[in-house]
């Protein structure tokens, strides 16, 4: 007899039925997920095509690129004359000046200051190599930590030379600690601590002990608006932005419009310094745009020269012009009725912003050192950037975390998504600086005495010098301080001193 077929129960239907069903949905799933994972490599491919070019309008305002040629010619020129421009500084004028930078110390020296109405008022002695040798290692420094009001009083109240008793009193307020990747509420105690808090006790001691003008450092960067990489049209918002004082003239930004902590307490100090403007105190403030530079102890041309955005056009400003902006700025303000008190003043380098990729091959091609750019895909920068930052508060939002996790150090602890929006095009405007000072004019009569080009290579020029020797073997790179690491310090100290307070 032939076998009877077999038949499928209903309950194997029903089996075989949910089976094709769950195939089918995983298979829909799986689809999906495929279709947006595409999608997003296809958008993030997008914005990195995005922030790897540059806007017409900074392009338009951005000098041309500088040559191999012309570096060289450059660096022969300044190896056999160097600068001078002590003819261009400022008339001396016969004034006391404590708390000062370094480079507003060599001009005032240089107009014939002697050095003992001079002092300087840090946390630290200077460690550049042109502040220990000359007339600059007569100047007194003393050891001062503006974070603390009554050291800030003492250091003030510190005797001076019987000669300069009787002279007024100028201030260089300059000190800051600049940690430009912060942007959480958790890490800004430390910013406020020294850029606000130490701006309050400088200003209050230079007021008690009868200073009538305060010329303090402020920073271009409070301008900024926060960059947006992830657009949906056109190019990020805020992607290339003109540095100015149109701000100042609103009321005070939240500190969530400021890309970072950094910005948001230096806005808070400059309005500090300018609200105490009155005839007899008379203040105001020098906003340097961008990248401030002049010493291998900087973060613009020392940090590449010691250890991703090669096409970003961006401002910048030698510290010697920086001083020389103060210089002016003291002698505006000798005029009690001086309508430029109580506001800031934008200054840059005197010629059009230049290209990263012009500072890479300055480097490269002058260093003594070999120097290769390495480039990283920007979207790649900015996904890392909001890891770190993720991790980085990780012990902030789960306070047990902090004895369990590694901590981050080095220039990764540094990339968080607020320096991003100094990564892109910004492009300083100091006509208010530059025109001539006029009766009742916003005016500063401020003119840049060395140009990006010279100031940068001859920055290259003094590290060949250091790191060659007689015999033209070249030494290993010397490790120096920059503000960022400088700043890293002062939070560890800051730190420490709190808990053995509490």
């Amino acid at each position: 007899m032939p076998r009877a077929e077999m038949q499928p129960s209903p309950l194997s239907l029903v089996a075989s039925s949910n089976y094709f069903f769950y195939t089918s949905t995983y298979n829909r799933k799986r689809a999906g997920v495929s279709v947006i994972a595409a999608l997003t490599l296809i958008y993030l491919a997008w914005v990195n095509h995005i922030l790897q070019g540059v806007p017409s309008e900074a392009w338009k305002l951005s000098g041309s690129r500088w040559t191999a040629k012309q570096l060289k010619r450059v660096y022969r020129a300044l190896d056999q004359q160097p600068i001078e421009y002590t003819s261009k500084l400022p008339p001396r004028l016969d004034r006391g000046n404590g708390l000062v930078g370094g480079f507003i110390v060599l001009q005032l020296l240089a107009r014939g200051t002697p050095p003992a109405d001079i002092r300087i008022l840090d946390i630290r002695s200077p460690e550049r190599r042109d502040m220990a040798e000359g007339l600059a290692k007569a100047v007194e420094f003393v050891q001062t930590d503006i974070t603390s009001a009554a050291a800030v009083d003492a250091a003030f109240a510190r005797p001076w030379h019987l000669s300069v008793t009787h002279l007024p009193l100028t201030v260089f307020h300059t000190p800051v600690v600049i940690l430009a990747s912060d942007r959480s509420t958790y890490l800004y105690g430390f910013l406020e601590a020294v850029n606000v808090n130490g701006t309050k006790h400088v200003l209050a001691a230079a007021r008690s002990f009868g200073a009538d003008i305060f010329s303090s450092t402020s920073s271009a960067s409070i301008s900024i608006r926060p960059v947006e990489p992830f657009v949906t049209a056109g190019e990020p918002r805020n992607f290339w932005q003109i540095l100015d004082e149109r701000d100042f003239s609103h009321p005070l930004r939240p500190r969530a419009e400021f890309f970072g902590n950094y910005p948001a307490s230096k806005a808070v100090a400059e309005r500090l310094v300018c609200a105490a403007s009155n005839p007899s105190f008379r203040t105001g403030c020098i906003r340097p745009a961008n990248g401030v530079y002049g010493n291998p102890t900087d973060n613009t041309v020392g940090g590449p020269l010691s250890r991703w955005v090669p096409h970003i056009v961006q401002s910048f400003v030698h510290g010697a012009n920086v001083a020389i902006a103060h210089l002016h700025h003291e002698a505006v303000l000798l005029n009690k009725d001086a309508p430029q008190a109580g506001r800031p003043f934008v200054v840059t380098d005197p010629n059009p912003p230049i290209s990263y990729i012009d500072l890479y091959a300055a480097i490269s091609t002058l260093s003594v050192h070999p120097f290769r750019t390495v480039t990283i895909p920007p979207i790649l920068i900015v996904l890392l950037s909001y890891a770190v930052e993720w991790y980085h508060l990780l012990p902030y939002r789960v306070p047990f975390l902090k004895e369990i996790l590694p901590e981050i150090r080095g220039d990764l602890r540094h990339l968080q998504p607020g320096i991003i929006s100094i990564c892109t095009h910004l492009i300083g405007s100091d006509a208010d600086a530059r025109q001539a000072v006029g009766k009742g004019l916003y005016r500063l009569g401020y003119s840049g005495v060395v140009t990006t080009l010279e100031e940068m290579v001859l920055e290259i020029l003094e590290w060949n010098r250091e790191h060659e020797a007689e015999d033209g073997v070249v030494r290993e790179k010397k490790l120096y301080t920059t503000s960022t690491s400088l700043a890293e310090q002062l939070r560890q100290v800051l730190a420490v001193g709190r808990v053995v307070a509490e």
